[in-house]
Formats: C-alpha cells, structure tokens, sequence
C-alpha cells in the first residue's frame, strides 16, 4: 500500500486517535502490518537496547476475549483511576463527540481486525516499583508504539491508544501466552483501515501555555 502524500508535519499533526472511523468490515494485510513494525524497530528506546514485543491478535476467538477484558477494566475496575482531581487544561469542545466514539468503541472492539498489545520485557516486575527504572521500561516502548501509530496513519490505517485491559493485564497475559512475570503489558491498540483519511489538528492548548524555559 502506497503511503498517503503527507508532509511530515502534517503526518505528526493529524494521526489523531480514530474510533468510529475504524474499518470493521476491511481485513488488514499482515505486509502492511510488517512494514509498519519495521519503522517501529527505530524508534529510540529508553535503555539503549530493545526490549520490547508487539502481539498482534488477529484469532477472532482471542479478539473477542480480549475485547470482553477491556469492556472488563471500564465496567469493573480493579484498580480506581487517579488523577481526577487534575484540571483539564484543553478545550472542552469535542468531548461529547469523544464519549461517543469511545462508546462506539466498547460496543465493537472485538469486531477491529487487528488488536496491538505492545510489551516490555523486565528482570522483574517490581522494577515498576522503582520510578527511575519505571521510566526507563516505559521510555522503551512509548516512542515505538507512537511511530507504528504515524506509519500506520501514513498508510492509511487508523489506530488508538487503550488501557482499561491492563486492569485484567494477568487474565489477558494467560490468553495471549504472555509470561506475566518478565513481560509487562502497556496498552491494547486497535488496528484497522480508516475511513477516510481527512484527519485534521485536535484543538489543543497553545504551546505557549505549556512552555517553562529555565524554571517552572
């Protein structure tokens, strides 16, 4: 599949996180999916050797169990969300359309061809206790998942980033045959050809509103 003609500043711009604009009904060809990957192979990683794996689940078995873990993590959490208390600092413009999509999203994520769990090998999982190492293993995987996203947006499939599953990360590890003790599970990604491919900028808030220089 011919990447879409897309300046690079308009690639980072506009692969924005798709929902309802998720193909259900298109399979997905795996050499799409492998090109994909290898761009994600260059990604810098945060401890300077890669450590991490990308499932790709395509069974439609696996894919409904997986889905019904997610719609698990949003219907009952094991573990409270924190950081509610924080103001959110965009535009409140959108979010109606946004529940929305992330209720399109849970009625038909087992029918997405292809679901992402990107994993990050460790010695041991209480290195998540440590915020040091914790930064490290999540610094591995972050940029690589985020440049499968841009190659994916650039040959015309869309993509989201999810984590209510990691609330059953244990039950999901047993399904997929992840060894849950020195693999850690980051998100759960669905994969599917958009429709469409007009993705424009999501308001956000100006940079500067985010900028400090020298101090906070």
């Amino acid at each position: 599949m011919p990447p879409l003609d897309l300046s690079v500043d308009e690639l980072l711009t506009t692969t924005r996180a798709v929902r309802k604009r998720l193909d259900l009904t298109r399979p997905v060809d795996r050499e799409v999916i492998k090109e994909c990957l290898a761009i994600a192979t260059q990604a810098p990683t945060g401890r300077n050797r890669q450590h991490w794996d990308f499932v790709f689940v395509t069974d439609p078995h696996r894919r409904a169990a997986l889905a019904d873990l997610y719609r698990a993590g949003l219907t009952s959490p094991r573990e409270a969300a924190s950081g509610g208390e924080l103001v959110n600092r965009g535009s409140a413009q959108g979010w109606g359309r946004i529940a929305d999509g992330a209720q399109h999203l849970f009625e038909h994520l087992h029918e997405v061809p292809v679901l992402l769990v990107p994993c990050v090998r460790v010695g041991d999982r209480r290195e998540l206790d440590w915020p040091v190492r914790r930064a490290n293993i999540y610094g591995s995987i972050f940029p690589a998942v985020w440049q499968f996203m841009l190659a994916a947006r650039s040959r015309g499939l869309g993509t989201v980033w999810t984590t209510p599953h990691l609330q059953y990360e244990r039950e999901a590890a047993r399904l997929l045959g992840i060894p849950y003790d020195t693999v850690v599970q980051t998100a759960l990604i669905p994969v599917a050809h958009s429709i469409g491919t007009d993705f424009r900028p999501g308001p956000r808030v100006a940079a500067d509103e985010v900028a400090h220089w020298d101090r906070w």
